[in-house]
């Protein structure tokens, strides 16, 4: 699908979508738990979808709503597994579910799309060998066979959360108590404070302290049985950033849907707007952005990474060198985000250099590229580009457009809902 984006006056109020990654939680351990779960607010990306797929063969019953999910758990009685669990493009998906698909003591093979296994999995390779299971990882798929163990799990803290979370998902139902021993740096922990918010939604007792060396040590008593629960998924702050962003430099766009008490990492999108001179206000009705000469101050992604692809579209209307640090893990993900941004920002005009990790930024005027933009089959890279493209004020024509569906498949309604002529062509939309 082509995105064609045409000059546009931009003003009004977007409702983000539910947040994927406490959908995903949400979903995971109502599954798990005894008896009946609503969860409201949900979204069905093509991630979450791949979830919901998952749990139903781990032996959970899922019934959908238009924007609910009623799930009735296994309580722990996993289901026998007859094909493969397709996890789709899905990192949390699949980095969430290796551990406790392994609970079910099975031989279990895992596929997806795109560039899902060309994502690390050395951090479980290494568990799964010490503890004598099988694990093995061809291009397209991945198997495991054997029944985790409890136990002391080491783990680096600067590669993905995700690897912890799985671990606490599926350490509660083992026979006896683990600890997690998370190295520093520990990056994106917020993720694992929202897993363990899930946990003890439903239930289950999970403690963290500060141990020798800088480690952050995460004890999980078990046995534990989770409880169902009724739950409603909060508003998306990974994903309010794209209006947000678009709101600070065209002025007049009012975010809903955001919790101010919010324990997500993307949360920190509003202190760097704010750092880099946005203007915004909160209200009851949500948060109102206006237009804001920006300037550039240093960003540091080790807590958000999946805010760098919009944070380098805004660095370009920022005056000044925007300097964004701890970025390396956006090389990992649906696509090499730092190269696919570099690249498609140099059709807008756009002065990036990037080294590792490390990712500079001179600002300047943007103009209209003059050759189509490559989403890259990344979702996020897809919705900054429009970002910049209606930022700039600029026509653009975005290839790949149909990679929202991943994250936010009404993305392009909800920018023509604030003003923004969007011709979607290829597709029905």
């Amino acid at each position: 699908m082509d995105a064609k984006i045409s000059v546009s006056h931009i003003g009004g109020s977007v409702a983000v979508p539910p947040s994927k990654s406490a959908a995903h939680r949400a979903v995971l351990c109502a599954a798990l738990a005894g008896g009946t779960s609503r969860i409201d607010n949900i979204e069905y990306s093509d991630d979450i979808r791949a979830t919901l797929g998952a749990v139903r063969q781990l032996g959970a019953r899922v019934s959908c709503d238009q924007t609910s999910v009623t799930i009735q758990g296994c309580g722990g009685g996993f289901a026998t597994v007859t094909r493969p669990v397709f996890c789709n493009e899905s990192g949390s998906t699949l980095r969430f579910l290796i551990p406790v698909f392994s609970l079910t003591a099975q031989k279990i093979k895992f596929t997806g799309a795109g560039r899902l296994f060309a994502r690390p999995q050395e951090i479980y390779r290494a568990l799964f060998t010490k503890q004598a299971l099988r694990f093995e990882q061809a291009p397209d798929s991945l198997t495991i066979f054997g029944r985790l163990r409890p136990g002391v799990f080491t783990l680096p803290g600067d590669v993905s959360s995700q690897f912890i979370s799985g671990l606490l998902f599926a350490a509660p139902l083992l026979e006896s108590d683990s600890t997690i021993q998370v190295l520093p740096p520990f990056e994106s922990h917020s993720y694992v404070g929202m897993t363990m918010d899930a946990l003890a939604r439903f239930g289950v007792r999970t403690a963290q302290t500060s141990g020798p060396e800088g480690k952050t040590i995460l004890t999980i008593p078990a046995p534990q049985r989770y409880r169902s629960c009724n739950m409603s998924v909060e508003g998306d702050y990974s994903q309010a950033a794209f209006p947000a962003v678009l709101g600070t430099l065209t002025g007049g766009v009012t975010v809903t849907g955001l919790s101010p008490d919010s324990h997500q990492g993307d949360k920190v999108i509003l202190d760097i707007l704010r750092r880099c001179g946005g203007k915004f206000s909160v209200s009851a009705d949500g948060v109102r952005f206006e237009r804001s000469l920006l300037r550039a101050a240093p960003i540091d992604l080790a807590d958000c990474p999946d805010l760098g692809p919009v944070l380098m579209a805004m660095a370009c209307f920022c005056s000044g060198t925007t300097v964004i640090t701890n970025a390396g893990r956006l090389r990992l993900k649906e696509s090499d985000r730092i190269a696919a941004m570099q690249t498609e920002l140099a059709k807008f005009g756009g002065k990036v250099k990037s080294s590792g990790g490390t990712i500079t930024i001179e600002g300047g005027a943007l103009h209209a590229p003059e050759t189509p933009l490559d989403g890259h089959n990344d979702h996020r890279v897809v919705m900054s580009l429009a970002v910049a493209a209606l930022g700039a004020g600029v026509p653009a024509l975005i290839r790949g457009a149909n990679a929202v569906a991943k994250s936010w498949p009404e993305f392009f309604d909800a920018m023509r809902g604030i003003g923004a002529r969007v011709e979607l062509t290829g597709t029905e939309e």
